[in-house]
């Protein structure tokens, strides 16, 4: 094994490499797809925690207990593609890397040999770091040991190398007014913000998914979250509620994947289809909610956020991320309320309750439509 020092390069042995990146505390590991110009092709390129998997890249989260890492398979790498970057920063908001210093150990990812090992010396006021680079020279993949840090966060990297970033809206600025839609395309809501489910005026959706997705805390047991979504009537009456326990409502309309005890592994844990189309007519209101039936607080968990989905296409059309947890059991996390005009409207909730099943949220949820 090499003991790497910043900007040391060393050529590579295997065909498909295991970056692992561990610290202290628990950290968001992701990657980038550069060309020669040191951009990302497209968002596609950033493969992280929600998009866990690319061409010749891909993502596995450790859990909490193991360190999350990146596999580069260097035959699948696409054509143009001549570098790729693994970054990492704390989970925890505003926490810098002084005294968290990460290493990164790079392995054969096929027969579990370690290759390298890197960790960036004197960090102190960065909260993310692009770690090690793999990296095509005459024709050749080599590693190199990088450990450039970034004040402003995953963020400041991901603009740096071309990725989109929804910008935040101005502390001061005004309320906006009238709802927002999706002309632009995909939305990243704030608590409270609403957006109409409509496109160039036009209803957009028939058929959504809401996939709820979650982690446990570093070092935590697993945690059992449930996703449910509560169907009220005009008068904020209670039709019926869709769980772990009951996965079809509404002569099918609303379905449930089914319970999902642990939180483990990327992307959507658990997801719900709404088909908009078969609601009936006196169902008007729908509130997502997430219990911890294994009675664990939300400061116990890990990268919890909601995403709709279109269903017809599989593309992410709003996203909430449950930022600012409280110790609580509950949380509804977003409603969907369908207008006079018969469009929905989704409006980000992120309002906590003392409830481990989703019966304690029925009638707080009712009074939040």
């Amino acid at each position: 094994m090499t003991a790497m020092t910043p900007g040391s390069n060393l050529p590579l042995n295997a065909v498909r490499v295991t970056v692992d990146v561990a610290a202290p505390v628990r950290l968001d590991v992701s990657a980038l797809l550069l060309t020669a110009d040191g951009k990302v092709r497209s968002d596609a390129d950033f493969i992280f925690f929600n998009q866990p998997s690319g061409p010749g890249v891909a993502y596995r989260s450790g859990g909490g207990a193991a360190p999350d890492s990146v596999t580069v398979d260097t035959s699948a790498v696409p054509p143009g593609i001549e570098r790729i970057v693994v970054t990492a920063s704390p989970d925890a908001a505003g926490q810098t890397f002084q005294g968290i210093e990460p290493t990164a150990t790079v392995r054969n990812a096929d027969g579990g040999a370690v290759i390298a090992s890197f960790t960036p010396p004197q960090l102190a006021t960065e909260t993310a770091l692009v770690v090690v680079e793999i990296y095509l020279r005459g024709g050749v993949w080599k590693v190199r040991a990088v450990g450039q840090g970034y004040a402003n966060g995953l963020a400041g990297i991901a603009t740096d190398f071309g990725v989109s970033v929804d910008e935040e809206p101005a502390p001061a600025a005004p309320p906006a007014t009238g709802k927002i839609n999706l002309d632009k395309g995909r939305v990243s809501l704030q608590k409270n913000q609403t957006v109409s489910l409509v496109k160039g005026g036009r209803p957009l959706l028939s058929q959504v998914k809401m996939g709820l997705g979650w982690e446990p805390a570093f070092r935590g047991r697993d945690i059992d979250l449930d996703a449910s979504v509560i169907a009220y009537g005009p008068q904020r009456n209670h039709i019926d509620s869709c769980y772990f326990g009951k996965l079809s409502i509404l002569n099918g309309a609303v379905k449930h994947s089914g319970d999902n005890l642990t939180g483990e592994g990327a992307g959507d844990d658990e997801v719900i289809v709404v088909d908009l189309g078969r609601l009936p007519a006196d169902a008007t209101g729908l509130v997502f909610t997430v219990n911890s039936f294994s009675g664990q607080k939300f400061t116990e968990v890990a990268k919890a956020y909601c995403r709709l989905i279109d269903a017809a296409s599989g593309e992410e059309l709003v996203r909430f991320d449950l930022t600012g947890a409280e110790p609580q059991t509950g949380v509804m996390m977003a409603k969907l309320i369908r207008q006079f005009s018969g469009e929905w409207e989704m409006t980000a909730m992120g309002e906590f309750v003392k409830s481990r099943t989703v019966r304690g949220m029925v009638k707080p949820a009712a009074q939040a439509l």
